[in-house]
């Protein structure tokens, strides 16, 4: 069977540039970083989420997304997801968000089977 050498460097290329690459991991400092908007209000009921996310495949389409998802969320004060831990921290008002509804939202973030969440504990934040 012969390939056609433009056919697959093409191939090649596509698949290069659509796929996630490990040497972006060295970005993970941008999404270790606690993503907070300067529009949020103080939380009525601050508490803090904290759960391991299993099925990001890297940094930049996963857990970056997953961030920016949960940080746009009304109610949320910070957001922080960690792809080398597979670990997420939120903090939220409790008065507009409930841990099932930030487990729904990294669910939709992905087709709701790619992305599992567990070990989800929830606290008050203590001032």
């Amino acid at each position: 069977m012969r390939f056609n050498p433009s056919f697959l460097a093409i191939a090649l290329s596509s698949l290069l540039f659509f796929s996630c690459k490990k040497t972006e991991v060295s970005q993970t400092t941008t999404t270790e970083k606690t993503v907070k908007l300067n529009s949020k209000s103080i939380a009525a009921k601050p508490q803090m989420a904290t759960f391991t996310i299993e099925g990001m495949t890297c940094a930049v389409g996963c857990a970056k997304t997953i961030q920016e998802k949960l940080a746009s969320m009304d109610g949320i004060q910070s957001a922080t997801v960690d792809f080398d831990k597979k670990f997420a921290t939120v903090e939220f008002d409790a008065s507009k968000q409930t841990p099932d509804l930030l487990l729904k939202a990294v669910q939709e973030t992905g087709d709701g089977k790619t992305y599992v969440v567990s070990n989800m504990k929830s606290e008050p934040v203590k001032n």
